[in-house]
């Protein structure tokens, strides 16, 4: 399988750093096989194009990402820890790639809108996460029982997807990882969650 080969990852990782460095639009294939080390006609063994590395990019390090936070919630009790742990992971990671956060708050935006539309597939896992935590806290008692679920996901993952695109534009001058817990108290709060979820283990001082 393709994406097993390092080769491939080798390619995804230049992307990254080219694309972040000169933007989507500048981004030339070519640019992308110097930094990787490969020749240019090696990209095209792995990807049909530049739109079909970007998509590949997103969706190796979303799903990368996925999986990583989902065995992690699964040790979590309750549904205020899990939250607080996808909060904490998902800005750590783009904290420690800032070249990563840039590709992913900046330059997928401005692609086409078949990109987009598959970009919005690949998300798909991500939100679902979100929807587990959120059904686990309404049928456990810790989130409101009338919480609408589409809207609490849609506010979650606004909330910390504009954060991220926040510290970007003000060129990474502060620690991103420190807005953990107050987004995570924020959106407690927006969930309607109770006492006892907001003095958790996962708890804000």
């Amino acid at each position: 399988m393709k994406k097993s080969r390092p080769k491939y990852m080798q390619i995804i990782e230049a992307a990254v750093t080219v694309i972040a460095e000169n933007g989507y639009h500048q981004a030339q294939v070519s640019r992308i096989a110097r930094q990787a080390g490969v020749a240019d006609g090696t990209i095209y063994l792995y990807f049909k194009n530049k739109e079909d590395i970007l998509i590949s990019l997103f969706e190796e390090k979303m799903g990368a990402f996925i999986e990583k936070i989902e065995g992690a919630i699964a040790g979590k009790e309750t549904a205020a820890e899990k939250l607080l742990l996808l909060i904490e992971s998902h800005f750590k990671m783009l904290s420690e790639n800032r070249s990563l956060a840039i590709v992913t708050q900046l330059e997928l935006r401005q692609s086409n809108k078949e990109l987009r539309l598959r970009i919005n597939e690949v998300l798909k896992g991500y939100l679902k996460v979100i929807d587990k935590i959120l059904l686990e806290g309404k049928q456990n008692g810790e989130f409101s029982a009338t919480l609408d679920t589409r809207l609490a996901r849609q506010m979650i993952f606004g909330t910390i997807d504009e954060t991220v695109t926040t510290w970007i534009m003000n060129e990474h001058k502060y620690d991103l990882a420190t807005l953990s817990a107050p987004v995570h108290a924020l959106l407690l709060n927006g969930c309607g969650a109770h006492a006892e979820a907001r003095t958790s283990k996962g708890k804000i001082d």
